[in-house]
């Protein structure tokens, strides 16, 4: 809920400045979009067959099903969703005891980092950097660890 009153806040905002004004430069170090929707099964198999024969899932080998999609109005900002399906009990999601997982997109982790370290946000000390961009972890109230993903130049 209070993320629909803050969504409601920004677009009331929006809307009462003048026709001719911008709204400021968001500041770096935020989400502007979900990377990925990863979750457990006992049977990956099977769980695979089901998304492709029901809603048409179709898999990338090594990198799960992928869903690209572009910022509005801005040709040069392209992404892609990932869903895909972990073995039960996988170690990526540890320490966490869900067995789901969202990564977040960011627009720069190093800022991201510091303003949730500088909250109090549990932070994993693990990082990794491949062809698809840069990567770290938190974790949420609850203890569910969170992946963010600094996307690499053309990803």
């Amino acid at each position: 809920m209070k993320l629909v009153y803050a969504l409601s806040a920004a677009m009331i905002a929006l809307m009462s400045l003048h026709p001719n004004e911008s709204p400021a430069p968001e500041p770096r170090g935020r989400v502007i979009g979900i990377g990925g929707v990863f979750f457990e099964t006992a049977h990956p198999k099977e769980m695979h067959e089901w998304y492709q024969k029901h809603l048409g899932f179709k898999d990338t080998p090594g990198m799960g099903v992928v869903f690209p999609w572009a910022v509005a109005g801005r040709a040069d900002r392209s992404y892609r969703t990932t869903w895909a399906l972990f073995p039960q009990h996988a170690k990526y999601f540890e320490p966490s005891k869900s067995c789901a997982m969202i990564n977040y997109i960011v627009d720069d982790l190093d800022a991201i980092l510091e303003r949730l370290k500088a909250e109090g946000v549990r932070i994993d000390p693990k990082r990794e950097t491949d062809e698809a961009g840069r990567f770290a972890w938190i974790f949420d109230a609850d203890g569910n660890k969170i992946e963010l993903w600094q996307p690499a130049a053309g990803h």
